[in-house]
C-alpha cells in the first residue's frame, strides 16, 4: 500500500485475482471482461468496451474451476491510456448464500488461509 496522500484504506481487502468474466447488460448485450481484483464487496474488471458509471449488470466470473454469477453496478471507470482497454470498479449487489460462499472460497485461497469452516464470520459477512 502506498504511503502519504495516495494511501488507500479499504474496509474490505482487495486481492489480485485473474479470471475470465462476462458482463451482461440489461438489454442483453454481452461484454467479455477480465477480472483483475476481487474483494468481498466487488471487483475490478477490464473490458474493450466502456460501460457507463451506474450501469447495473450481471457478472459471470469463471476461474477455470469455479463459476459465480451475481449482479453488480459500475462505480467508476478508467481509460487505459489510449490502449483501448477500460477498467471498471464493480460493486456487488445483494448476494445469496451460495454467491457469498463462492466469493469467500476465492478470497480464502487468495489470502492464503486454510479452507475450514470454524464458525467465524466470513469475508462477505464483514461487508456490512
Amino acid at each position: 500500500m502506498a504511503d502519504g496522500p495516495y494511501a488507500v484504506k479499504r474496509v474490505n481487502p482487495r486481492f489480485s485475482f485473474f479470471a475470465d468474466a462476462e458482463v451482461t447488460l440489461r438489454d442483453g448485450t454481452g461484454v467479455r471482461a477480465q477480472l483483475a481484483e476481487l474483494s468481498s464487496r466487488g471487483c475490478y474488471i477490464d473490458t474493450l468496451e466502456p460501460i457507463p458509471v451506474r450501469t447495473k449488470l450481471r457478472l459471470r466470473i469463471c476461474d477455470g474451476m469455479s463459476t459465480c454469477e451475481l449482479h453488480g453496478k459500475v462505480l467508476y471507470m478508467q481509460s487505459g491510456g489510449g490502449f483501448g482497454i477500460f477498467g471498471m470498479g464493480v460493486l456487488f449487489e445483494e448476494m445469496s448464500a451460495e454467491q457469498h460462499s463462492a466469493i469467500d472460497a476465492w478470497l480464502r485461497g487468495l489470502a492464503g488461509r486454510p479452507r475450514k469452516d470454524s464458525g467465524k464470520t466470513s469475508f462477505s459477512q464483514n461487508r456490512r
